[in-house]
């Protein structure tokens, strides 16, 4: 038996020792014989350098060129039959057989005959439930939005009759979400029976229908409810609104809570290393739901200017009342805005005219834009454009006196709009004849304009008796709510 190796070497075995005469052989089995190790189309991948490769390379270009040589060409089209176009009855055959029909909504109106395999129904068959949703306007439209869902007017009025009975319809806050589903009926000419209807029917309450035998059932679900208020604390820093809202205290307790704080001392005078504390009313399903309530105390701490306000009924009336029971101010102004007295009331020289007459008010210097305040509860007499005032509003506040606020860069309020004590009635600015971004401000009493800083606090609200012990243990429960949370009761709302 005879081998070659890998390498081309021949090798022997011991049977092979005595070679019988071999045949003759023709010219192709020499030649193989000859050149056993030639490759025609040696791998280019390996070997690389090597003169096989360079003559495999070579043996790779001349393919090429060769396949190059006999091409037709690439501007020799190669010509082949197209079958004619059709028209009348033969398009609109095809057209019914492409999927066009289906992408234009089936717009050339042809229709494929049925085959012998094609048995025709009786009856178009139904689906055996539908389940669908739909969203309530209000819960006075109930009946409406059953029924245009498909719902029996008999089965819409049964339900009803049955939520009416577990709560008002009017309780059901709008955009409610109506889950339903409908049954198979007996014949088309009537309406799917109600099988299911699920609602949300209060934050604390869901409701489902379901139909057992031929009557429907009401199960009210309640949903349990966290009342444990949300309590939010931080240094002020350089803006009190900004860094409240970025410890995650809501937009509109953030306002109540400055507006609270307003009524005591102005909020710029607070130092940047004062800390605020924010407790909210707050309601947490159990289904991951959330509602926020009002605010609930306005703390300030870490500072000089310590404060302690939450809110208390008294004689029907809520009123806001500090640790030692003593309530906000009545009948005097507020300050109108956060800045410094840049002019005082009385005869001076005009900076503009140039001549000595009356300054009917004061001039309180503050950044062009700041906020204008109410400084009392009143009636806006006039908000508009007045000559030498600029932007000018006029409150009147009963009693005989009344504000003016000038030079104004915005306006908020409109005539006979009813404003609150330190409600924002406008902007700081630099209308009419003005040198620069302040706000004028006047006072009046029966007419006759007086000097505002002439003007102090007339009487202070002060709890007694049972009403100061009942306040101060309710806010002994408050300031007892850790940050983020807490289990106050009796305390909610």
């Amino acid at each position: 038996m005879y081998l070659r190796s890998d390498h081309g070497e021949g090798l022997t075995g011991g049977a092979a020792s005595a070679r019988a005469k071999a045949p003759a052989r023709g010219f192709s089995a020499r030649l193989s014989e000859r050149f056993g190790d030639f490759e025609f189309a040696p791998d280019l991948g390996s070997r690389i350098g090597t003169l096989t490769w360079y003559r495999g390379a070579a043996t790779c270009v001349g393919l090429i060129t060769a396949t190059l040589l006999l091409a037709p060409g690439f501007e020799n089209p190669i010509y082949g039959n197209v079958p004619a176009p059709v028209s009348g009855a033969e398009f609109e055959a095809t057209q019914a057989q492409a999927i066009k029909p289906i992408g234009m909504g089936s717009g050339t109106g042809a229709r494929l005959a049925a085959t012998k395999l094609v048995a025709p129904l009786s009856d178009t068959p139904e689906r055996p439930i539908l389940e669908g949703s739909t969203r309530l306007a209000s819960g006075g439209a109930l009946l409406a939005a059953l029924t245009r869902s498909g719902i029996g007017a008999a089965d819409a009025k049964t339900v009803g009759s049955l939520i009416a009975g577990a709560m008002p319809l009017s309780d059901i806050q709008s955009n409610t979400m109506l889950d339903y589903v409908l049954g198979r009926r007996p014949e088309k000419s009537q309406p799917r029976p109600l099988e299911k209807l699920e609602l949300r029917a209060a934050f604390d309450k869901k409701m489902e229908i379901i139909r057992v035998g031929a009557n429907l059932d009401l199960k009210v679900i309640p949903i349990a409810i966290d009342r444990t208020p949300l309590r939010i604390q931080g240094t002020i820093g350089s803006s009190l609104y900004r860094s409240a809202r970025a410890a995650g205290a809501p937009a509109k307790a953030v306002e109540s809570y400055i507006r609270t704080l307003a009524t005591r001392t102005p909020v710029s005078r607070l130092g940047s290393d004062c800390k605020f504390d924010i407790i909210v009313g707050q309601a947490r399903a159990e289904t991951g739901e959330v509602q926020l309530g009002s605010l609930m105390y306005a703390g300030v701490s870490g500072c000089t200017s310590k404060m302690q306000l939450a809110p208390f009924e008294q004689g029907g009336k809520t009123s806001w009342f500090d640790g030692g029971g003593k309530g906000n101010s009545t009948g005097a102004m507020a300050m109108p805005a956060n800045g410094r007295f840049s002019s005082g009331f009385g005869m001076r020289r005009h900076p503009i005219l140039g001549y000595t007459r009356m300054h009917k008010g004061v001039d309180i210097a503050a950044p062009w834009g700041s906020p204008v305040f109410a400084a009392s509860d009143g009636v806006v007499q006039f908000a508009g454009r007045s000559s030498g005032y600029g932007n000018f509003i006029k409150v009147t506040h009963g009693n005989g006196y009344g504000t003016g606020y000038g030079h104004l860069s915005r306006i908020y309020v409109r005539n006979g709009e009813t404003v609150r004590r330190g409600q924002r009635i406008g902007a700081v600015g630099n209308t009419g004849l003005s040198t620069g971004p302040h706000l004028h401000y006047e006072l009046y009493r029966n007419g006759m304009a007086v000097n505002p800083r002439s003007v102090s606090f007339t009487s202070t609200q002060q709890l007694t008796g049972g009403d100061l012990g009942q306040f101060k243990a309710q806010l002994n429960r408050l300031l007892s709510v850790p940050v983020g949370h807490g289990a106050v009761k009796d305390a909610e709302d």
